[in-house]
């Protein structure tokens, strides 16, 4: 068979019957209207119009343009697309192959492709589907950016100055068109599909910018416009959590960011906004304040149920025994949260009857669960007062029953003072002996003349103050009493030796026996009528007579005046006469000593 000049059909290959149907240089049937026919069957004007009709067609295909084209047939590592053209084009399976790696397309199925270079070496026209879906994306890119529409991207990567985007091709978000505020953590956009704007397009260069932060803020000027006409103080409103800081959240209402202060995010103790809201979190608030003139606004949350402060008194009245959490500890106290919102006091002088607590963390810790009672409500100040020992019995007030006045008991020194010793009766309960009970007879300056910390003492319990939490003691009277032992073996008129021990312009005191002294007045000195004056010297002994004895007031009366007269009573009569009449006596001298 003759072969055409166009080389649109094939001479018959050997073995083919005559007549059979013409292939063209791929192998594929002609089709009808390329039958093989011999030269003298063909108008020469009807081939020539075919001819032009053939070249128009595939001279209106150029390189770089994207055509439609026929899956014909799918192997193992390509697909055969027929694209209109003298031959078929041949495109890698990679490019028609899912997420799975299955092939997305069959034969019949028609798919757009670039034409990127007419024919190649082997005879074949060189398609690609990938680039012609990246052309097709560039347009409607470009579209986008004439019309501002808005496209849709999911965040690759974070790069230099900002975030890679995939918009169907690679595009750049910088950092400062993210939003309209400043986002810190690029990171955490990765993978996330935002809504953007075109600001920039260069299809040479393959330059796409983007911008979120245009988007929104036109819509936020929407949405602010709306709310603006219905922002007023008062009302409630329903926002987003669009940021959160150490002293409060940035609730978005609309166009408009409003704080929500942490004081004003719950009636109860906050440690930090995100221990009761996260960003994106729809909450209800109230408007508290807002300055057209500014645009500030701020929220409360709190504010949308009752104080409970209202009904605390009803709540919780004086006497009753609540539980509540310990919540902080300071130096005077431990807080306890009753209800949220509602916190009370327990003053470190009211956690124990006995102990002496130097610090509440001595007897509690952060979190526990205590029993306390409400001493105190005051809800104008918003303070509630509790007890911690008042929800156990007083060991005080058992202290009297279990050691009446008199009794003798053991206990170790704790500690010594300039004005006694504490000794220990019970845990945690201390007993005073005032330096004053400590001896009959010695003059003690200070108590670690006879005690020791750390020694361990018998004392007689002298008085009990259950109120005052007070516990005298006494070491002396456990000791015979040295003065009803002198009044015992003495009597007025009886003649005794005594030491001079200090001089004073009243008299003179004297040493009878070991922690016993007695006065003698001036007049008591000598006879001054007489021819002999005794001069009395400190440290020297002299004899003298009792004029008088008063075992009450543990006072002795000397003369030694009376001891040259054996009538002295005259004198003493007067003596004691002159005591009645107010005049100074032994007694107020002994009381000035």
């Amino acid at each position: 068979m003759a072969n055409a000049d166009n080389g649109l059909v094939t001479p018959d290959k050997p073995g083919e019957q005559p007549g059979a149907p013409a292939r063209t240089r791929a192998g594929k049937p002609a089709g009808p209207a390329f039958k093989p026919m011999h030269h003298e069957d063909v108008d020469p004007r009807e081939f020539a119009a075919m001819l032009d009709i053939y070249d128009d067609s595939f001279r209106n295909m150029a390189e770089g343009e994207v055509v439609k084209g026929t899956v014909l047939k799918v192997t193992e590592t390509a697909i055969v697309v027929d694209v209109g053209y003298k031959s078929e084009g041949l495109i890698q399976i990679h490019e028609f192959l899912d997420e799975h790696g299955q092939v997305t397309v069959q034969p019949g199925d028609v798919v757009d492709v670039l034409l990127e270079r007419t024919e190649d070496r082997e005879g074949h026209i060189v398609l690609s589907r990938e680039k012609a879906e990246k052309m097709k994306i560039w347009d409607e890119v470009e579209k986008a950016y004439a019309d501002r529409k808005v496209v849709i991207g999911r965040v690759i990567e974070r790069i230099k100055g900002g975030l890679a985007v995939d918009i169907g091709v690679r595009a750049f978000l910088p950092g400062s068109q993210i939003d309209v505020r400043p986002v810190r953590n690029l990171d955490a956009l990765k993978g996330q599909e935002l809504r953007m704007r075109v600001i920039k397009v260069n299809k040479k260069r393959g330059n796409i910018v983007l911008s979120r932060k245009a988007l929104l803020e036109e819509e936020n000027a929407e949405k602010k416009k709306s709310t603006l006409e219905t922002l007023a103080e008062g009302k409630v409103h329903r926002g987003t959590v669009k940021n959160i800081t150490d002293y409060g959240a940035f609730i978005d209402l609309g166009g408009i960011d409003g704080l929500l202060h942490i004081t004003d995010m719950s009636w109860g103790r906050v440690g930090h906004p995100s221990e009761l809201f996260k960003v994106n979190d729809e909450v209800d608030v109230i408007v508290l304040k807002y300055d057209p003139a500014t645009e500030r606004v701020s929220l409360g949350h709190k504010q949308l149920v009752q104080d409970p402060w209202a009904t605390v008194q009803e709540r919780y009245p004086v006497g009753a025994r609540m539980s509540g959490k310990v919540v902080s500890l300071t130096d005077y106290g431990a807080f306890v949260e009753l209800e949220a919102g509602v916190e009370g006091l327990i003053h470190v002088s009211e956690m124990s009857w006995s102990k002496r607590v130097k610090h509440p963390s001595k007897i509690l810790n952060v979190g526990d669960t205590v029993d306390a009672m409400v001493l105190g409500v005051d809800p104008a100040a918003r303070r509630i007062s509790l007890g911690l020992k008042q929800v156990e019995s007083n060991p005080w007030h058992e202290l009297a029953e279990k050691y009446p006045v008199g009794t003798r008991i053991k206990g170790k020194v704790r500690n010594l003072t300039e004005f006694g010793a504490f000794v220990e009766v019970e845990e945690d309960i201390d007993g005073l002996i005032h330096i004053s009970d400590m001896s009959w007879s010695k003059r003690i300056k200070h108590p670690s003349e006879v005690l020791k910390k750390g020694d361990v003492v018998e004392a007689m319990v002298l008085s009990i103050d259950a109120e005052n939490q007070r516990l005298s003691l006494g070491l002396k009277q456990l000791a015979t009493d040295i003065w009803d032992d002198f009044f015992s073996r003495h009597h007025v008129g009886a003649t005794i030796e005594g030491k001079v021990t200090r001089l004073t312009n009243f008299g003179a005191f004297v040493e009878l026996d070991e922690g016993i002294e007695g006065l003698i007045h001036v007049s008591e000195f000598d006879d001054t009528h007489g021819s002999e004056k005794i001069d009395l010297q400190v440290g020297n002994s002299y004899q003298m007579k009792i004029i008088k004895l008063s075992p009450q007031e543990r006072k002795i009366g000397l003369s030694i005046r009376a001891l040259k007269s054996d009538d002295f009573r005259p004198d003493w009569e007067s003596y004691s006469e002159s005591e009645s009449t107010g005049t100074a006596t032994l007694g107020d001298h002994f009381r000035n000593r």
